[in-house]
């Protein structure tokens, strides 16, 4: 079945963005995103009555310089910061990150192959161009992240980050459901990481889909190849609704 066949007109899609609709590089600033793709939003956006969402580990500042001059609703750093579609903005409450800092900061001293990357309150520590320090990595935010209250660790392709406790894709996808343009409609979540588990849960007990973007198990009920499937997925359904609307 294509995501023609899945995203009907009474849809709402939630998108994750790195590793979904972009390839993964080896620096969170270095992703390249395709023209073709921000034509492929703009069209689907419209064909969905605006029900369209990024979901997104990213802040929302960061999705929105890489889909200029696109401005989507976005939920930022996991749900713990959304612009609903009408632009405003919600900030969940954030707790210290001073453990988990001085935690990163100290490993990513020893290893200069190690990248923090410190959003509203969260701090990811990616160590994709260290793999081999993984145990280390994981072992040592975990426990900083133990010794502070209102956190939880989230562990995603090659990162481990500190966050808000309350915050979740699937919780963001729910708020999002409760307002226009999404109310109402059958939700459709793309993801392609751990992280975007709960996200999948979240449509699929509401009645919707969840797509897994490449390969690992999953609870989602769909599955494309890579982030290149997903792209042209979406200009193969922008491509049929200009077809029938010609």
């Amino acid at each position: 079945m294509t995501l023609a066949d899945i995203l009907q007109p009474a849809c709402a899609l939630f998108l994750d963005f790195d590793g979904t609709m972009v390839d993964i590089a080896p620096q969170p600033s270095a992703v390249h995103v395709p023209e073709p793709l921000l034509d492929a939003l703009r069209h689907v956006q419209l064909y969905l009555g605006g029900a369209v969402a990024v979901i997104s580990g990213r802040p929302i500042a960061q999705i929105d310089e890489f889909l200029a001059p696109l401005r989507l609703p976005v939920a930022g750093v996991h749900g713990a910061e959304r612009r609903r579609a009408d632009g405003t903005v919600s900030l969940l409450d954030t707790h210290p990150l001073d453990r988990v800092e001085e935690v990163a900061r100290a490993l990513a001293a020893q290893h200069s192959r190690l990248l923090i990357e410190d959003k509203r309150g969260s701090l990811a520590l990616h160590y994709r161009m260290a793999p081999e320090l993984e145990p280390v990595v994981l072992r040592a935010m975990q426990e900083a992240v133990d010794a502070s209250p209102g956190l939880t660790l989230l562990r995603g392709k090659m990162v481990a980050e500190a966050k808000p406790g309350g915050a979740s894709k699937g919780r963001a996808i729910e708020d999002f459901l409760q307002e226009l343009p999404f109310s109402g409609r059958r939700p459709v979540f793309i993801g392609d990481d751990v992280t975007d588990e709960a996200g999948f849960l979240t449509v699929q007990r509401l009645g919707g889909v969840g797509i897994k973007v490449g390969d690992g198990p999953t609870m989602a009920s769909g599955r494309l190849a890579d982030p290149p499937a997903l792209r042209r997925e979406l200009e193969a359904l922008v491509a049929l609704r200009m077809t029938r609307t010609a």
